[in-house]
């Protein structure tokens, strides 16, 4: 894959569609994605939403497959809640592979809904959301397999704050935007012993200090016509230092950075229903590696 045809792909596409137009209803506009902004929209009390992802993230010397699925229940009008259990399985060259799929760290959830979006009117949906993730993964104790290290060994609290608006083009389409921001607040110290996914080696004894991370992205998703859209994410990504402690050393495996891009396109059987394929590009990064990583997911919405 090569750079220059990210953004460009889809400004043509869009500049493509018929020149003017009626203003779409946003009734007849049908969503799926994007692929990494999440909704600032809460489910109807007692809806539910279903979303699996399936991943593939091809490195230099390594492709990971993850399955993610969003499981999210409207509890009130304004409050949604949920899990997020996610699969994972590496495949590297030039040493052992995962010697089975296994379930990384589980996320729970809690979103509530400030604001919404009306026509006419200049403010957003907006939501504040809690999340907690549980150290479910393997991540010590590997042994030869460093691949079946699945999680980070940590309890970590994630703030974040969603919005999502609606702008018509002058050819009378929607195009509905997203930004979000998240940021973890709270990562406990981790207890390492042997071989672990923090680089430590058989017979090491002390913790980790996982450092924090913050999340950025913006994504627009246009309404080619009620069933088909065009969606792109940029995003920046920030991870913090870790400290590793133990067995007479000290190690700081320093901060990392990096700037994704990620075009999609969308088929939306109907509102509840529909598919995104896309594919991610880590176009810039610092201490990070480049990678691209094709994904679909389904949006199921009941």
């Amino acid at each position: 894959m090569t750079r220059p045809g990210w953004s460009s792909w889809f400004v043509l596409s869009v500049l493509a569609v018929s020149p003017c137009g009626a203003q779409q209803a946003l009734g007849d506009a049908w969503w799926t994605g994007s692929v990494q902004a999440a909704g600032a929209a809460t489910l109807p009390a007692g809806h539910i939403l279903f979303e699996p992802y399936v991943y593939d993230v091809i490195a230099d010397h390594s492709q990971t497959f993850t399955s993610r699925t969003y499981l999210i229940y409207g509890l009130v009008d304004r409050v949604s809640v949920g899990v997020i259990p996610i699969v994972g399985y590496d495949a590297v060259s030039g040493a052992p592979s995962s010697s089975r799929p296994g379930f990384e760290d589980l996320t729970a959830q809690a979103q509530y809904r400030l604001t919404q979006f009306h026509g006419g009117s200049w403010v957003p949906t907006t939501s504040f959301l809690v999340q907690e993730t549980f150290p479910t993964g393997t991540y010590d104790r590997l042994g030869d397999r460093a691949s079946n290290g699945f999680g980070a060994g940590t309890y970590t609290t994630t703030l974040a704050l969603y919005s999502q608006t609606y702008f018509w083009m002058p050819n009378g389409r929607i195009v509905r935007a997203r930004f979000d921001v998240q940021q973890t607040v709270l990562s406990t110290r981790v207890p390492i012993a042997d071989a672990s996914v923090y680089g430590t080696a058989a017979g090491f004894r002390g913790h980790a200090a996982p450092g924090s991370s913050t999340f950025v992205d913006l994504a627009g998703e246009y309404s080619l016509t009620r069933n088909w859209v065009l969606a792109l994410d940029a995003n920046y990504g920030r991870n913090g230092d870790t400290r590793v402690v133990g067995s007479g050393t000290v190690r700081h495996t320093g901060s990392g950075e990096a700037i994704g891009f990620t075009p999609a396109v969308e088929y939306n059987w109907t509102a509840g229903v529909g598919i995104i394929v896309g594919a991610r590009a880590i176009e810039i990064g610092r201490n990070t590696a480049r990678t691209v990583t094709p994904v679909v997911a389904l949006n199921v919405v009941h």
